[in-house]
């Protein structure tokens, strides 16, 4: 539940993220002065900064609410979503995150969390398709269930390291598809996701960004969302970054749980096996 204390808590990370953050605008303002030892000054800076945040991750409220959603009976069949079998069974939450997207028998098909979510809220809520798909993204004033039971079910897989499988037909199917996404260049800028991020030492503005062909950059990347975003005061899922990639590159936009994105989800959490799970992380 969020509760006085809980926001009280909240408030206590703020001070030494703005401390943090007058740190970054220095390193910036030696950026423009300075040209290779400022900008390495400038990642140590904005490493600090994430650091100091990480101290008091404002996701574990979107955690707490997220429980509460995924214990509280809703729907036309006043059930609640403790039955819900995301790969490892009815019910079990720990470590599955870390096994997805992956094939369900049941469904037919190769799902990531956030189909799975709205599958269990249909079938066991008795929700309609639109309905259990309906504001997936947070906005003023209009929070997100499903934010908050991605936080929740995300969160219940950190320490665990990353395990998806490509035993099935589909999931093999699905991964080549992700990996054509990945490569595919279009949009008004002619983007593919590779152009930023399947090169080593690339950057914009003031944000690093992993080349997720290796091993290494896939792990840091994958391994670290959902995560609370700073700039937005609230908890993104992946669907929301790959959603926000394919808007910067002017793709058209995504229907919210489309396969192509689950297929892109599939390629970059498979190239992210072994890599330790630490989500919801923090963001700029």
């Amino acid at each position: 539940m969020v509760t006085v204390r809980n926001i009280r808590r909240l408030r206590r990370t703020v001070a030494p993220a703005l401390v943090a953050l007058g740190a970054v605008a220095a390193a910036v303002t030696a950026t423009l002065s300075g040209p290779a030892l400022a900008q390495d000054n400038t990642a140590e800076e904005i490493a600090k900064y994430r650091q100091m945040l990480a101290e008091g991750n404002p996701a574990e409220l979107w955690e707490a609410a997220g429980e509460e959603l995924w214990k509280k009976p809703a729907g036309p069949k006043n059930a609640s979503l403790e039955q819900c079998d995301l790969g490892k069974g009815p019910g079990v939450t720990k470590g599955a995150y870390a096994e997805l997207p992956r094939y369900f028998k049941d469904a037919n098909k190769v799902m990531d969390l956030e189909q799975r979510l709205a599958y269990c809220r249909v079938t066991l809520q008795g929700l309609t398709q639109e309905e259990a798909t309906k504001n997936p993204f947070a906005s003023q004033g209009k929070p997100s269930d499903i934010e908050r039971l991605a936080a929740f079910l995300t969160g219940e897989s950190r320490g665990v390291k990353m395990n998806v499988q490509l035993t099935h037909p589909e999931e093999k199917r699905v991964y080549a598809l992700g990996q054509k996404m990945f490569f595919y260049r279009g949009g008004a800028y002619d983007f593919a996701c590779a152009t930023c991020h399947a090169v080593d030492g690339q950057r914009i503005r003031l944000q690093d960004l992993p080349n997720l062909m290796t091993q290494k950059g896939a792990q840091a990347a994958y391994t670290t969302w959902p995560a609370y975003r700073v700039s937005q005061g609230e908890v993104r899922t992946m669907q929301h970054r790959l959603y926000d990639c394919l808007r910067q590159q002017r793709f058209p936009e995504p229907a919210y749980g489309s396969d192509v994105i689950t297929a892109l989800t599939m390629f970059l959490a498979k190239n992210a096996n072994g890599g330790t799970y630490d989500g919801p992380n923090m963001k700029r």
